[in-house]
């Protein structure tokens, strides 16, 4: 069988996009597929899909695989997708795992709403949160100067994370409302250029960090592979109108016997 797809980038996180609307494609072989060496080589794969009720829905899988929870830069990336199907004119309704996702386009730039926070563990050294996926996250000086992969994968397989596993992110605080970001991804099992609910996380952890007011804020994030935003209102703790901001990308479409 031949099957298309489209390679997408969104601040470096890299994924294959096939539009399934056929249900040709619901036996992949994601791993292969997602090989850097033997496939196209991505962070993970999605097929976007019919759903009733919604634009389209997203289905996503980790490059082992598996099927995974929520991908904020996937979902950035999807909507461009669905924007080149046809699918919407500025603005988009989706469903993904973790439910119902707005999002707003403009050339290159997606706007997509993440789900509302309500609780945010605070550990002994560092936060513990889910953003659509579950993520920890520590505050270092010098982020650049992390071993990261080893550091990160103690924790993701230590006692605690082991059996359903974390991803793990280490923050360096440039500036007011300023964020550099190191992402270690379960699934991927290595560090990746970008992690939107990562970012998320790390924005809403940063807040408590800096005792930040009741009020909206936007919060400028720099990871290896580029820019992100992330805006919310603030108020008793609880974290709304959530939205991760960046570019959404086509590197190359192309066709693979499968």
């Amino acid at each position: 069988m031949d099957l298309n797809f489209q390679k997408y980038q969104g601040a470096g996180n890299d994924f294959i996009i096939i539009d399934n609307r056929n249900r040709h494609y619901d036996h992949l072989n994601v791993a292969q597929l997602c090989h850097p060496k033997f496939g196209i080589g991505a962070d993970g794969l999605m097929l976007l899909q019919n759903l009733e009720g919604y634009d389209f829905e997203m289905v996503y899988y980790n490059s082992d695989g598996n099927v995974s929870t929520m991908c904020g830069n996937g979902g950035r990336c999807i909507v461009d997708f669905a924007k080149g199907l046809g699918l919407f004119e500025a603005s988009t309704v989706f469903k993904a795992i973790d439910g119902r996702h707005d999002a707003n386009w403009t050339k290159e730039i997606v706007e997509l709403q993440m789900q509302n926070v309500q609780q945010v563990s605070v550990l002994a050294n560092a936060y513990e949160l889910n953003t659509g996926s579950p993520h920890y996250v520590a505050f270092e000086e010098n982020v650049s100067a992390i071993d990261l992969v080893p550091t990160a994968r103690a924790i993701r397989y230590n006692d605690i994370y082991k059996s359903e596993g974390i991803n793990v992110n280490f923050v360096e605080v440039l500036g007011p409302n300023s964020l550099k970001v190191r992402t270690y991804e379960r699934g991927v099992e290595d560090e990746t250029l970008s992690c939107g609910t990562g970012v998320t996380a790390c924005a809403i952890a940063y807040s408590l960090l800096s005792g930040l007011a009741d009020r909206a804020h936007t919060i400028a994030i720099s990871t290896p592979g580029g820019q992100l935003k992330v805006k919310y209102e603030l108020h008793n703790g609880q974290y709304t109108q959530v939205w991760l901001i960046g570019p959404a990308k086509m590197v190359f479409e192309g066709h693979i016997e499968i």
